[in-house]
């Protein structure tokens, strides 16, 4: 079910509009869990966002991917020299309205479409509320803003596939990781290489980890060659060479259960249970050969897969946390 969004962003809008994305930090400044950043993690594919700057809805936006972890975008400078480094970055595909709405000028018809709490406007004026990033607004408030403009809806819906997503994304990402390493003269040539080898799950990462892990913790396969050396924490996230090279911070993954992992659709609790978003489609999960994850456990004794592995190790459990709170998708 599509859902609507509003975001006032008017310090960095012109950095999301033109690549394409909406980032916040992942909480307020002084460590507190923020409703506008969390909604970040809510937004859902599909979804439809309108853009709020300068008193004027200029653009509508929807989303491309599930929002992610990632460091404060290097074209925002010294904008938000307060926020956090690390944060949600929602990728969006944008297109303009013509012409832009101005909400103040039809507060009359708007205001009381608005939601009674967290919404992005003062329903009485019609005037941004301070502190608001991305709420969510009712399907009438975005039609009531929709109405007073165009858009081309063929190219907002088909468009954005493929100008921005997670795999271009981090792939990005890494690289700017991967240079500061190259860059860092305080790191042993040796260890600098190991690092490196390590952001593709080789050299001295993997062989940590086959000390760990014997087989797919999804699929039990113990074929070497059909299994991939998987960060739990991820390599660009991981703030020092021993978390890249921790053999603890990795497991042994066939392909697709690599590629769920690593997207967020599926995590683990500490002692082996393995957690489904309900948000990613059960469906697919069957075609890739997985379906049995999202069954329930009650009932269904013939279940080739398990809903539950064996249970980590407590070196573990730090970077299943971290997983499960910034990779994990969630329900």
């Amino acid at each position: 079910m599509t859902r609507y969004w509003w975001v006032n962003h008017k310090q960095t809008v012109r950095q999301e509009i033109d690549s394409q994305y909406l980032w916040s930090p992942k909480t307020s400044r002084n460590g507190t869990r923020n409703r506008f950043y969390d909604n970040m993690r809510e937004a859902t594919p599909g979804d439809l966002v309108l853009s709020y700057a300068d008193r004027l809805v200029r653009y509508v936006g929807r989303v491309a991917e599930f929002a992610f972890t990632a460091p404060k975008p290097e074209e925002f400078g010294s904008t938000g020299a307060y926020w956090n480094d690390e944060g949600w970055l929602l990728p969006v595909f944008w297109t303009e309205l013509d012409p832009p709405v101005r909400p103040k000028a039809m507060i009359d018809v708007l205001g009381p479409l608005l939601p009674k709490k967290y919404s992005p406007l003062r329903p009485e004026t019609g005037d941004g509320n301070q502190g608001v990033y991305l709420a969510e607004i009712g399907k009438a408030a975005f039609d009531a803003v929709m109405a007073a403009s165009e858009v081309n809806y063929p190219l907002l819906l088909r468009g954005g596939a493929n100008s921005l997503n997670y795999q271009v994304v981090t792939e990005t990402l890494d690289d700017r990781v991967e240079k500061s390493i190259r860059e860092d003269a305080g790191l042993d040539s040796t260890v600098k290489l190991q690092v490196l080898q390590a952001r593709r799950g080789q050299g001295k990462f993997r062989s940590n980890v086959e000390q760990i892990e014997t087989a797919c913790r999804l699929t039990r396969i113990t074929n070497p060659s059909l299994l991939i050396a998987s960060h739990i924490k991820p390599w660009r996230s991981c703030q020092t060479a021993d978390e890249r090279l921790d053999g603890m911070n990795g497991l042994l993954l066939t392909p697709d259960a690599d590629l769920l992992f690593d997207r967020g659709f599926i995590t683990f609790q500490n002692d082996g249970e393995v957690r489904v978003s309900s948000r990613f489609d059960t469906e697919d999960l069957r075609r890739l050969g997985l379906g049995d994850l999202a069954l329930p456990r009650v009932g269904f004794s013939e279940a080739p897969m398990p809903w539950r592995t064996a249970a980590f190790a407590s070196e573990q459990w730090a970077y299943l946390d971290y997983h499960r709170k910034a990779v994990y998708v969630g329900d």
